[in-house]
């Protein structure tokens, strides 16, 4: 089962919406659509779903083209971020009601019913209503509608982003397990790349309404094509600055830190001499020595912050904002200077114009 997108595109009024955009998502894994808020993530979804019209293109499923079909007639499902369940039906017929629209027997419908909430562990509240539920136990009702309905292609449009972090996670851990095997196309946004990892199988990079790079979730992650990608994919934003290379060193502009230059390898040592831009990510720019081939960086800090085991600093070196992002609790002071260490190896090169060169 595949669902391929054609040259699609879509307006809102006289602009483009959604660039020009083809893919072919599978199933297997989950294809996750990775992007800011705004990047065009829930656009793209509403128009596989048939909510909204193509400008322009096809869409293929099953290797039927279903263009012009309507939402129902897709046979699709689609989970949104907010709980949306029929608050005067019970659970079971929450999960029950597309069966019954398609018209199935009542016995298959007990048996879908009852199958997809033991998955979900819902059974002991079946006869429930909405407003009797924990949020996590509405998300898991509708969930299961979209499991048991057994769909061709399943829509999750960042379906974790309103639950607490304990529920969030434990629902991120089984949602791989609870769509394998069942045949069906899964297409799962959010806006966080740590979620994209966790959950593996492919990534569609999105930004500004066009797809910047599609594959193997961690492969794009290790290889970004360029600084757009890059930066989809880093939470906290991926650091990026001016360098000159010259023979096999480089050296960040004197606008952004004086001094501070390291030798190139591989790939990057064989470029021409020039003007470049090397990025990388927070995690590998920390506040204090760990090896010996780290580039010390000298930064004025701006804004901390402490979440959970990690501290994160931001810090400006000329006309450059940084963040470093380390493990545990370390003291800084706002306004105060104070020393970063960035492990070149982890660095990415590219152009002027954004494209990667090493």
């Amino acid at each position: 089962m595949t669902l391929e997108l054609r040259n699609i595109t879509k307006r809102v009024g006289s602009a483009l919406h959604i660039k020009d955009t083809s893919l072919v998502l599978e199933t297997g894994h989950f294809n996750v659509l990775l992007g800011e808020t705004g990047a065009g993530k829930t656009s793209l979804i509403k128009l596989m779903a048939g909510l909204d019209p193509l400008a322009s293109g096809q869409i293929i499923l099953d290797g039927q083209d279903i263009t012009r079909l309507s939402t129902q007639k897709r046979n699709i499902s689609l989970v949104h971020q907010f709980f949306v369940n029929y608050p005067h039906m019970t659970v079971f017929d929450n999960i029950a009601s597309p069966l019954r629209v398609a018209g199935m027997a009542k016995s298959e419908i007990q048996g879908r019913v009852e199958d997809a909430a033991d998955i979900l562990q819902l059974r002991p509240m079946l006869h429930r209503r909405p407003h009797e539920l924990s949020g996590g136990q509405q998300q898991r009702t509708a969930l299961a509608r979209a499991i048991a309905k057994e769909s061709r292609a399943v829509f999750l449009d960042e379906p974790l982003a309103n639950l607490d972090y304990k529920l969030r996670e434990e629902l991120r851990e089984q949602l791989p397990e609870l769509f394998a095997g069942r045949g069906a196309v899964v297409v799962y946004a959010t806006s966080e790349p740590e979620e994209a990892l966790l959950l593996g199988g492919k990534t569609a990079l999105m930004e500004d309404g066009h797809v910047a790079q599609f594959g193997p979730t961690a492969e794009i992650y290790r290889a970004p094509i360029d600084l757009i990608s890059a930066a989809v994919f880093s939470d906290p934003p991926i650091n990026s600055a001016p360098i000159v290379k010259s023979g096999a060193s480089a050296k960040l502009s004197a606008k952004t830190s004086v001094g501070a230059s390291w030798p190139l390898k591989g790939a990057a040592a064989d470029l021409a001499d020039g003007d470049y831009i090397v990025a990388v990510r927070p995690n590998h720019v920390l506040p204090q020595r760990q090896i010996d081939r780290a580039v010390e960086l000298a930064g004025t800090v701006l804004v901390t912050e402490l979440s959970g085991s990690e501290s994160s600093a931001h810090f400006s070196m000329g006309d450059e904002n940084w963040v470093s992002l380390a493990h545990g609790v370390h003291p800084y002071q706002i306004g105060g200077q104070h020393a970063f260490f960035m492990d070149p190896a982890h660095c990415f090169y590219f152009t002027p114009d954004g494209t990667r060169v090493a």
